[in-house]
């Protein structure tokens, strides 16, 4: 098998491909007529000038990318206002299969909430002695890059942006956001290996982004200084972008990581980030890109005895200053918490609290801290969750933020994911990007159906089964109650109760004998329940309104403290371990049964995660229950064991 076809299988096609369909020509919608050509040439169906069963047409008033479908005495019609929404508008049809040819349908309008939806790939060109081919990846080698160069396997670059289109993803940046000095090489002397990637990217209606070095001048041989206010440095960067969008026309613009674990940046030079972002804002603006300046900046080299120093703090401390500005073309890149892709987190403050900048929120789709593509855990839930807060507390279908983000998790694993059923979570975060409102369980099911066309009863239930609650599942043998990391240091695999917990990086849960959780109310922490807007301040700022599943987040409390649900933490701990334990088993035992209904190479592979995610999950259980036994001295109360 050399390339999997996720949600595009050759069945999904079918109810199209047996149609007349009539399509124009030109642009993006030649790949709409290719779909149709190829889809009519399998099932019969024929590619019409008249007569047709299904018609795309060009019209006015949908807004970019926007589309509308209709089925009026026989005929499907799908009308946009540009090229994209006919292509979206097809997949559209293709998920809706037979349904989009039975009966009338009253005119539907569909457009997106997220203008960009972005993936950030962390490849990096060549191998890293440290970071690897992937940083962060755990779905085999880079798709793009090998021995420095673009790696040349087209077809399979092809059909990826093909399943990017299929779910509403349109823009990649196509390498890691922690620059090496191979990497930096991509913004000059090897811009065509960028651009070649980007011509085969492009059919597809996504545009290609670069992640640069805030120190590019120096690096690549200009002015001995990248400072953003220096005239020499800004013509560099001025020349240096012209030359990209001379090799790209379309190009969509630069992703920073400055000032951030290591990576330089302006302050440096004494100047803000509003001053670095602008400087290379200014270099795009004329060609219309975009720079993304990632608020991802803490202090690195915490002391770990200082409590209150607080890493939760930085993002909102940075940069809530600096709130207009920043240039239109710049957009603040925030991860949707404060501290890393955790199992759970609140929404950052910051996020609501820069109404005068352009935010783009950011999502892990990739597992680092969610089982790293070993275990199941589907991420749908967790992503509507965020998606559906509100700063102010109240109710509202608007946008989180201008754009969504994430950091992709493919590669060039044969399944694409490492994992098959993380193939939902990169379906699912393209349709969240393009209806936040919608409900995952719905997204979950267009991704059962399209995978595996035909689908019986027993199939859908059994992968509802085993993916529903996977983040719970996760959850409860993994870090309780928001504390958050507890992992191995460095590669972030398994349980590492003190992993970080006197290292400089700030991710501590502070756990004694007397209780756990870190003090970030008002009164007596470190204040970081302060930075949001009421009524979420007043609400985390008190153990007695703070929600179970953030408490440790927010504060320490007493091992004996007793939650809503009547037990206290300590048995909570121990129950919710063994509980996550049981749910692991019970997934196994669905997916073992779902043999013969899956395609056998697929159901092989994730069996064999299977096992490790039990082994995993066994693992996690007992050495946080036996560390907090030793720590609290209280047993458990229905006297299992603990070790």
């Amino acid at each position: 098998m050399d390339v999997d076809a996720a949600w595009l299988p050759a069945e999904a096609f079918r109810a199209v491909g047996r149609r007349r369909s009539l399509v124009p020509a030109g642009g993006l919608v030649d790949t709409v007529r290719r779909e149709l050509v190829d889809a009519c040439e399998r099932f019969g169906g024929r590619v019409v000038r008249e007569d047709a069963e299904l018609v795309f047409e060009l019209t006015e008033g949908l807004g970019e990318e926007g589309f509308a479908l209709t089925r009026r005495d026989g005929i499907t019609t799908v009308t946009a206002s540009d090229e994209r929404g006919l292509l979206y508008g097809l997949f559209h049809v293709v998920r809706l299969g037979e349904e989009a040819f039975a009966g009338d349908r009253p005119r539907e309008e569909h457009r997106p909430a997220y203008a960009r939806r972005m993936l950030d790939h962390w490849d990096n060109v060549a191998v890293h002695p440290v970071m690897g081919q992937v940083e962060r990846g755990y779905s085999g080698g880079s798709l793009f890059w090998a021995d420095g160069r673009a790696r040349g396997d087209w077809e399979r670059v092809r059909a990826y942006g093909r399943l990017l289109a299929a779910c509403g993803i349109n823009a990649v940046t196509v390498n890691n956001v922690n620059v090496h000095e191979t990497e930096a090489r991509l913004l000059t002397d090897r811009i065509g290996d960028v651009a070649a990637i980007a011509d085969v990217l492009r059919p597809y209606g996504i545009r290609t982004h670069l992640s640069v070095t805030f120190a590019a001048p120096v690096v690549l041989g200009g002015p001995p200084t990248a400072d953003p206010l220096d005239g020499a440095v800004r013509d560099w960067w001025a020349r240096a972008t012209d030359a990209v969008y001379g090799a790209i026309a379309d190009f969509g613009g630069y992703v920073v990581k400055a000032d951030s674990e290591g990576r330089p940046g302006p302050f440096a030079y004494g100047r803000s980030h509003a001053d670095g972002a602008n400087m290379l804002a200014a270099a795009l603006e004329p060609y219309g890109g975009t720079v993304h300046w990632r608020a991802f900046v803490y202090d690195h080299h915490q002391d770990w005895r200082d409590r209150g120093t607080d890493r939760a703090r930085a993002a909102y401390d940075h940069f809530t200053p600096l709130d207009g500005r920043f240039a239109k073309n710049a957009v603040l890149q925030v991860k949707h918490g404060p501290m890393d892709f955790q199992v759970r987190e609140p929404v950052s403050p910051l996020i609501g609290a820069m109404p005068r900048t352009r935010l783009a929120v950011e999502l892990q789709v990739t597992q680092e801290y969610t089982g790293q593509q070993r275990h199941a855990c589907w991420l749908g839930p967790m992503w509507s969750e965020v998606l559906g807060f509100r700063p102010d507390g109240e109710v509202s279908t608007g946008r989180l933020a201008h754009e969504l983000v994430a950091v992709s998790n493919v590669g060039d694993d044969p399944f694409w994911t490492g994992h098959p059923l993380a193939q939902a979570n990169l379906y699912t975060f393209g349709r969240l990007a393009w209806n936040p409102a919608a409900d995952p369980r719905a997204i979950l099911d267009e991704w059962i159906a399209l995978t595996h066309p035909g689908a019986d009863d027993r199939l859908t239930a059994g992968l509802h089964t085993v993916l529903d609650g996977s983040w719970s599942t996760y959850e409860k043998y993994t870090a309780p109650l928001g504390v958050g990391f507890m992992v191995q240091p460095g590669h972030h695999y398994g349980p590492g109760v003190d992993g970080y917990e006197y290292s400089p990086w700030g991710t501590y849960h502070f756990a004694d004998r007397d209780g756990v959780g870190v003090d970030r109310s008002t009164g007596t922490g470190t204040g970081y329940a302060g930075q949001y807007a009421t009524p979420w301040s007043g609400l985390y700022d008190s153990p007695a309104t703070c929600p179970d599943d953030l408490l440790l987040f927010f504060h320490h409390v007493p091992y004996t403290h007793v939650l809503p649900s009547g037990k206290t933490v300590i048995q909570h701990i121990y129950d919710t371990h063994f509980e996550g334990v049981a749910e692991v088993e019970e997934a196994r035992r669905v997916w073992t049964g779902l043999a013969g209904l899956v395609e056998p190479a697929r159901h092989a592979r994730v069996a064999e995660r299977y096992e490790e995610q039990l082994r995993g999950a066994r693992e996690w259980r007992d050495q946080i229950n036996s560390y907090f036994l030793r720590k609290s001295g209280v047993p458990d109360e229905r006297g299992r064991t603990i070790y």
